[in-house]
């Protein structure tokens, strides 16, 4: 295979660096070891940051963050929840920063406004009653899965390519030139030579790996996040602790959830990567005093994700390191077509990859300019399924009722996942339930896929598309993924819930004796289908 630009990474950056190259006429495929939003793009808060959480930390990333999130806004509403941002203290807190927060915000250029703490009460009557000060941003909660896959739609319709479940075996490197990058699927093994202009690596955690096979070092610390998803939504607007950033000390509400973090842990292997009991606690500890009703809400499950942070030394507080991005041209490690992309944030996606972009177009003698800051994101129909909160209602107005519910918690019917996966065939690649999963709601509601995996299963066998055995073996990925989320919050109602899931998917069906596995190790293609948002 040949292409302009070979981009290593499917995620938020990925894909919108495959948008923006498309947009400017340059061809790209996209390669992912697992599926899009596999690493921290599907790991994290859903917070489109106002740029009010780093004012005090981190003044550059804040400004980025503050007109990216205007720009976000505006180009892609249909992945946006306008909900505002409270900045809120409690009795105790250190009210000299409460005090410095507002000139903090100016010194970046972060709108920031005082407002009365009885009006705060009255907006968000679950704030504590020991509120202290409250300040209004322009915060907003995003789907970062809506997000990447319209990008990678809209790029694909450009004529760019997307090859998932492949990971890069090496670069074959001639005269200071990648000339070609083997690939593997990790599921059929299947060997594939790609022949690029130019390579980059948007891999996030991974870029350090990646850089590696062309024997370049690029330094990175790795800071894993615990996330806590709430049975129901608990603010309507996302609500931060009025202090330096620290655990536990924001809440985001998107849809029928909130999502409460995060902790910060250094963490050296990226194949253990899974939230912790001690995690859940700690994030649970320190924001019931900011939202009490945090101490007893039902949590469905928790998720982790790693923050990918060049490490340029100094503070050992992995908070204290900046959120900026990092874009690394390594003609000055003797690789002179190969960049690499990382750090950054979610909100700052887009920016990541125009600098990126126009670096590339520069070494191309392309001369058109970026256009993603102007150029609206085309809604994609069957995309708006990692959408939550559709009621019952809504459904019975758009569906037929012939079309069967598959899933009863987050109403989602059997056109969809029929939609879904006449899309993924697109990828040259069988779709599994962790695919399905990662595209719609299914497995997200409060059952956490206890029912609907069955009946997206049982649907599947239907339509011809499993067989046993090899259903079960992808049944049974599907619902250890989403037990992975729920070990740690096992208590109360989410317990109940657990041992009925047991009871259905192992004294039913016996999925506790089907084998999984791939060869090397690696996850099936629904990677990222951690974020609950």
């Amino acid at each position: 295979m040949q292409t302009q630009v070979l981009i290593i990474g499917g995620g938020a950056t990925g894909t919108g660096l495959a948008r923006d190259l498309a947009l400017r006429g340059v061809r790209s495929i996209v390669v992912e070891k697992r599926d899009v939003n596999a690493g921290a793009s599907g790991g994290n808060h859903g917070l489109l940051h106002s740029g009010a959480r780093y004012v005090h930390s981190d003044p550059h990333s804040a400004a980025e963050c503050r007109e990216e999130a205007e720009i976000i806004k505006r180009i892609a509403p249909q992945c946006v929840e306008d909900t505002g941002g409270l900045f809120v203290a409690v009795a105790g807190d250190d009210e000299d920063y409460v005090a410095r927060f507002p000139g903090l915000c100016e010194a970046s250029g972060v709108p920031c406004t005082p407002m009365a703490v009885e009006d705060a009460l009255e907006r968000e009557p679950e704030l504590s009653p020991k509120t202290i000060a409250a300040y209004a941003v322009r915060d907003a909660s995003i789907d970062p899965f809506r997000l990447s896959l319209e990008n990678l739609y809209h790029a694909r319709d450009m004529g760019a390519g997307y090859m998932r479940r492949t990971v890069v075996e090496k670069f074959e490197v001639d005269g200071g030139r990648i000339v070609g990058v083997h690939l593997r699927h990790t599921r059929s093994g299947r060997e594939t030579v790609v022949e690029p202009e130019y390579v980059v690596s948007a891999s996030g955690a991974w870029a350090a790996w990646v850089a590696a096979k062309a024997d370049i070092t690029i330094p990175m610390r790795y800071s894993k996040g615990t996330l806590l998803v709430t049975h129901e939504r608990m603010t309507d607007h996302v609500i931060n602790r009025l202090r330096p950033p620290g655990n536990g000390d924001i809440v985001v509400p998107g849809g029928t959830v909130s999502v409460l973090g995060t902790t910060s842990e250094r963490v050296h292997n990226l194949d253990t990567i899974r939230p912790t009991i001690p995690e859940v606690d700690e994030n649970i500890i320190e924001g019931a005093p900011m939202v009490p009703r945090l101490a007893t809400a039902r949590y469905v499950r928790a998720y982790a994700g790693v923050r990918p942070l060049i490490d340029l030394g100094g503070s050992g507080d992995d908070r204290a390191v900046s959120r900026g991005f990092e874009l690394f041209d390594h003609a000055e490690d003797g690789v002179e077509n190969f960049f690499t992309v990382t750090g950054g944030k979610l909100t700052t996606y887009r920016l990541m990859a125009e600098k990126t972009a126009d670096l590339v177009c520069q070494r191309l003698g392309v001369d058109a300019p970026c256009s993603t800051h102007e150029e609206p994101l085309p809604p994609a129909d069957r995309c708006r399924w990692t959408e939550p909160g559709l009621t019952p209602r809504e459904w019975a107005r758009r569906h037929s009722p012939d079309d069967a519910l598959l899933c009863e918690c987050e109403m989602v019917p059997r056109s969809t996942v029929d939609d879904i996966m006449s899309g993924c065939r697109e990828y040259a690649s069988r779709p599994a339930l962790r695919a399905i999963g990662l595209r719609s709601r299914v497995g997200k509601g409060a059952c956490q896929g206890a029912f609907c995996g069955i009946r997206v299963g049982a649907h599947l066998y239907d339509a011809g598309e499993f067989d046993s055995p090899e259903g079960l073996v992808r049944m049974r990925e599907f619902f250890s993924e989403r037990f992975k989320g729920q070990r740690p919050v096992l208590w109360g109602v989410q317990l109940a819930q657990a041992e009925l899931a047991e009871a259905l998917h192992c004294g039913l069906m016996g999925l506790d004796r089907v084998q999984t596995g791939e060869p090397d190790g690696t996850d099936d293609s629904g990677g990222g289908d951690e974020h609950e948002h």
